[in-house]
C-alpha cells in the first residue's frame, strides 16, 4: 500500500514536471509536449481516462479532442467521461437509463402537481359557496328585521332598512 501511494506521487510528479500522463503510461507511449490528453485527463484520476478508453478507444478519443476547437474540449472529455461512466455501470442503457429514469419522475411531479391543484381549486370553490351562503344568511337575517329593530340597531348607516327620507343634492 505505502509502495503504492510513493510510486503514484512520483508519477504525479513525473506528469506534471513534464513527463507523461496517466493516459500515455496506460498505452505505453511516451508522452509529447504538446499531448492532446494532458489537459483532460490529469494524473490525479487515472480512472477517468481508463473509462474514457473502455468504451471510446484512445484513439478516437484523441482524434475527436483534435478536430475540436479548444475551447470545446474541456467540456468534450467531461461528457465522454461521464458517458463512458453510465455505459460501465448500465452497459444496456447508459445515459438513456438515467435520462429515462429523469423523464419519469419529472412525469410524477407533474402529475402530483396537477392533483394538488385540483383539490386546491375544490378547496376554493367549497369555500366561496361557504362564503356566499353566509352572505346570503345574513341578508337575509337583517331582511326580516323590523324598521324600529334596525334603527335601533345602528344599520341603518349599513344600507339595511327602508330607505331614508333625506335627498342629497350634487351640483
Amino acid at each position: 500500500m505505502v509502495v503504492f501511494l510513493r510510486l503514484r506521487t512520483k508519477l504525479e510528479r513525473i506528469c506534471l514536471n513534464g513527463g507523461f500522463i496517466y493516459a500515455c503510461k496506460y498505452l505505453r507511449r511516451r508522452c509529447p509536449s504538446h499531448c492532446i490528453f494532458s489537459p483532460y485527463f490529469p494524473p490525479n484520476d487515472p480512472q477517468r481516462f481508463a473509462c474514457v478508453h473502455r468504451i471510446y478507444g484512445a484513439s478516437n478519443v484523441g482524434k475527436m479532442l483534435q478536430k475540436l476547437p479548444p475551447h470545446l474540449r474541456a467540456q468534450t472529455a467531461d461528457t465522454l467521461y461521464t458517458e463512458a461512466k453510465c455505459r460501465i455501470q448500465d452497459p444496456v442503457y447508459g445515459c438513456v437509463g438515467i435520462i429515462s429514469h429523469l423523464h419519469q419522475q419529472i412525469h410524477i411531479a407533474e402529475s402530483q402537481l396537477a392533483k394538488t391543484q385540483a383539490e386546491i381549486a375544490v378547496l376554493n370553490s367549497i369555500a366561496r359557496e361557504a362564503q356566499v351562503q353566509e352572505i346570503e344568511a345574513d341578508s337575509n337575517f337583517f331582511n326580516n328585521l323590523l324598521p324600529e329593530e334596525i334603527t335601533a340597531a345602528g344599520l341603518r348607516s349599513y344600507g339595511y332598512g327602508p330607505p331614508s327620507t333625506q335627498t342629497f343634492r350634487f351640483n
